[in-house]
């Protein structure tokens, strides 16, 4: 399809709308992660509406020694596969377009969220994030926007935004796309060597490891609720040749509801791991959090958290995480 390159907001408020207008925002140098962004935000805004990809490299969000020089640009290329993924508008405006006059004094506070985990190590980043996002809903006026869940707490906090400011547009998180091999698909996964992106894998591979962990927990936890901790649930898991380890199940699981402990523990071994490769992973951080502020859980937790991972491999900073529910909320143990 023919996809318009747009510079400026009037030229895109001068466009017709006849549906609803659903935005994509980016940084450039799109991968299949954004493709499968864009090809969502296609379905969700139907054959009527229109779908608007943003590419802009916003410098509010870049510390001190960070790749903003060097972040790739790569527009031609974008504008193709933006097209191919069902834009029908490629937004590329300049810095001057986002803030006229220079940087805003007036800017969006990311709030104590902000502060823990990417804002710990990259301070101010968050409110640099959300500023632009403020600023880019203006100026494309959404009717729903569209985000990738690997950048999770990024993720929450415009959904804390949108809420807590009175956005009127809809925020759509769409599951993080992998390559075969596990790696979480990321426009720096390019500056990385062979032997680093080996490296790199280990954070994926940690992931999985802690989700592997936690389906085994939250199966025994299963297990521990069919059958009443009683004689009578002895005898009925002897009779189908349980293991004394099986049989303990309920105790287990009383104990270790969900056990997050051992979900980090499984993930750790894995960087720990990784920490002596060559080159080695250098760990930022590894949290198992609660989505709605993005505080570590205890182990009676129950409900949605994410597994989050940040590390460096070489001068390439990466980040990842998954999903995971524990228990059933409000279930007897």
């Amino acid at each position: 399809m023919t996809t318009t390159l747009l510079r400026t907001a009037d030229e895109l408020h001068a466009r017709t709308r006849t549906g609803r207008r659903a935005v994509v925002m980016t940084m450039g140098a799109l991968h299949e992660g954004h493709a499968t962004l864009i090809r969502t935000a296609r379905g969700l805004a139907g054959p009527d509406g229109e779908v608007v990809v943003t590419v802009f490299v916003n410098p509010l969000q870049f510390g001190a020694g960070e790749d903003l020089d060097r972040y790739p640009r790569t527009l031609d290329a974008d504008l193709e596969l933006a097209g191919r993924s069902g834009a029908d508008v490629v937004f590329a405006p300049s810095v001057d377009e986002v803030y006229p006059g220079g940087e805003p004094q007036v800017r969006i506070t990311a709030g104590p969220m902000g502060a823990l985990l990417e804002g710990a190590s990259r301070p101010g980043h968050f409110d640099g994030v959300l500023t632009v996002v403020a600023k880019l809903l203006h100026l494309t006026r959404p009717d729903l926007a569209l985000y990738g869940q690997k950048d999770a707490q990024q993720l929450a906090l415009i959904r804390r935004m949108v809420r807590d400011l009175n956005f009127g547009v809809e925020i759509v998180g769409v599951p993080t796309v992998r390559e075969e091999d596990g790696l979480a698909l990321s426009s720096r996964n390019r500056y990385l060597s062979p032997e680093q992106r080996r490296t790199a894998l280990s954070l994926s591979r940690a992931l999985f490891a802690g989700s592997d962990r936690h389906a085994a927990q939250e199966a025994l936890r299963a297990r521990a609720r069919e059958v009443p901790a009683t004689h009578a649930r002895a005898e009925a898991l002897s009779a189908i040749g349980e293991s004394r380890a099986a049989a303990d199940a309920h105790a287990v699981a009383k104990a270790l509801p969900g056990a997050p402990t051992a979900v980090r523990a499984a993930a750790r071994l894995i960087l720990d791991d990784a920490a002596r490769l060559s080159p080695p992973l250098e760990l930022d951080y590894l949290a198992l959090v609660d989505p709605s502020d993005f505080t570590e859980i205890d182990d009676d937790f129950t409900g949605e958290a994410v597994l989050a991972v940040a590390a460096r491999v070489g001068t390439t900073r990466l980040i990842d995480n998954i999903p995971l529910v524990f228990g059933t909320p409000g279930a007897a143990s």
